[in-house]
């Protein structure tokens, strides 16, 4: 067997599908098959069970996949820790950034960090904390942009910026007279996104709130959160980088009396080889949002 073979086994079982995973892996369909039906008789077990319409790994398919993704990460290591001595800042690095920051912090930064970095070739990947740590772990992310503690001796985190949160409120609301909104005001009828999204928990936290009211709406978006709060349908908390967009679909913000917010650091791997390239990176970020943190610390939002 060969890692090349691992690879697109490790395709398929993760799109449950041989056309997208052979159009990733960048061959045709005919030829993935072959190649797998070839590891299979090389093993001499089934790894996925075929119909028309689906494809999964059988039982013991799942149990080899978990060796072959354990060795594809090791050479990927090997690989990355020989390109690392020659040079850490330049080729590929896959970056991870969840949902609620990925819109409103990449147009800032990637600009500078192509003309400061122009060798490094940074592949953002969006998604929610959880998936973001597991890709992380899995060696399929090589660093994330999170705005939640971690934890595990396998984990480190650069400290970036400190976000805060703006009270946001449907143009005629009450709140609207007050120059800071206490948090606890606005969770008589705070809307918050969907399980899952760190925001989430750190809005109702905010507001002393176990969970949102019975009824109330959970986005899948901050973009569709904002939209319901303009149309009247309730209020919520929003991170300041996410202002300017608020303020575009009508919404009225308001800084919040106890300066709630979310501190954003950068995640790697202890064992990553490339530490320059994470330092430089978050480097970079700290001086390009220097101004955004030193304005919010004095209530300019």
């Amino acid at each position: 067997m060969n890692l090349r073979d691992l690879r697109y086994a490790l395709a398929v079982a993760e799109h449950r599908h041989f056309g997208r995973a052979a159009e990733l892996c960048h061959i045709s369909q005919p030829t993935l098959s072959t190649q797998l039906r070839k590891l299979e008789e090389e093993l001499g077990v089934v790894l996925f069970e075929r119909t028309n319409k689906s494809v999964a790994p059988t039982t013991a398919g799942e149990a080899l996949l978990a060796h072959a993704r354990a060795a594809v990460a090791a050479a990927d290591a090997m690989l990355a820790l020989a390109h690392a001595s020659r040079d850490p800042l330049r080729g590929r690095l896959r970056l991870g950034i969840i949902p609620t920051l990925a819109p409103y912090l990449l147009p800032l930064v990637f600009g500078p960090l192509r003309d400061a970095l122009p060798e490094l070739v940074i592949e953002p990947w969006e998604d929610v904390t959880t998936a973001l740590l597991d890709r992380l772990r899995s060696h399929d992310l090589d660093a994330t942009l999170l705005a939640t503690e971690t934890e595990g001796a396998d984990l480190e985190a650069r400290p970036l910026f400190t976000e805060p949160f703006l009270a946001a409120l449907p143009p005629d609301h009450p709140l609207t007279a007050r120059t800071r909104v206490a948090e606890d005001e606005l969770a008589a009828d705070i809307l918050v996104l969907a399980d899952g999204h760190c925001l989430r928990d750190q809005a109702l936290a905010a507001c002393g709130q176990a969970g949102p009211r019975a009824g109330a709406l959970r986005a899948s978006s901050l973009s569709t959160l904002m939209n319901m709060v303009a149309a009247g349908y309730g209020t919520t908390l929003i991170p300041g980088l996410a202002a300017g967009t608020a303020r575009d679909s009508g919404i009225a913000l308001r800084p919040l009396q106890h300066k709630a917010g979310r501190h954003i650091q950068l995640v790697s791997r202890t064992t990553f080889p490339r530490r320059a390239a994470i330092d430089a990176i978050a480097a970079l970020i700290r001086s390009r949002l220097a101004p955004f943190a030193e304005g919010a610390a004095g209530g300019d939002v």
